[in-house]
């Protein structure tokens, strides 16, 4: 290849680059624009096997950004929940953080307990909150994705907005490192352990 032919493709991926910011920013922007909805103060289990309630999962803060994991059957969930431990101090210094799986409190927590995950987890087990929030399929299997809530000075919570989890998502940092290799994914797939 030529040198003009690479100052041509390395001018090209840095206005791609920068499209690509701008229709990321463009997304953030109209996802704020959707209009906030109300939901209830669901009940959830505790790993102490308690009701935890949802309005508790802000702690002191007025967001919470929720997880929506599919549990122990997910090598793919569980990648994403291996990223989210390592960055856990600073999504918790911004806001609220929690991970629901539709597994029963002691599968989860030994699956948890087993991959050193640190961030607060609840069982959403017999509950309708993954099929009322959407993420629930027609079977009545988990979907992965992220609601995140603001709760009101009144003590109202409202969803104001969500994303599904997906290969090559911006919730996955691996995706964007493996797009960078001369193959990219080349049809990888997630492990429990490698």
């Amino acid at each position: 290849m030529d040198k003009s032919t690479t100052v041509d493709l390395e001018r090209e991926l840095a206005e791609a680059e920068e499209d690509l910011v701008r229709a990321k920013e463009r997304l953030a922007e109209l996802r704020r624009q959707l209009p906030k909805e109300e939901v209830q103060d669901y009940a959830l289990k505790g790993w102490d096997e308690k009701d935890a309630w949802l309005s508790s999962f802000f702690g002191d803060k007025k967001d919470l950004i929720l997880i929506h994991n599919m549990g122990t059957g997910c090598a793919y969930c569980t990648m994403w929940a291996d990223g989210f431990n390592g960055v856990l101090h600073h999504l918790e210094n911004r806001a609220g953080f929690v991970v629901v799986s539709p597994n029963d409190t002691e599968t989860q927590k030994k699956f948890a307990l087993s991959r050193g995950w640190k961030f607060k987890m609840y069982s959403a087990k017999g509950t309708a909150f993954n099929k009322d929030m959407g993420f629930e399929n027609e079977k009545g299997g988990a979907q992965p994705g992220v609601s995140v809530f603001r709760k009101e000075p009144d003590g109202k919570i409202f969803r104001v907005s969500k994303a599904e989890f997906g290969p090559g998502d911006d919730f996955c940092a691996v995706w964007h490192l493996f797009d960078l290799l001369v193959d990219g994914p080349a049809g990888w797939e997630p492990k429990f352990s490698y």
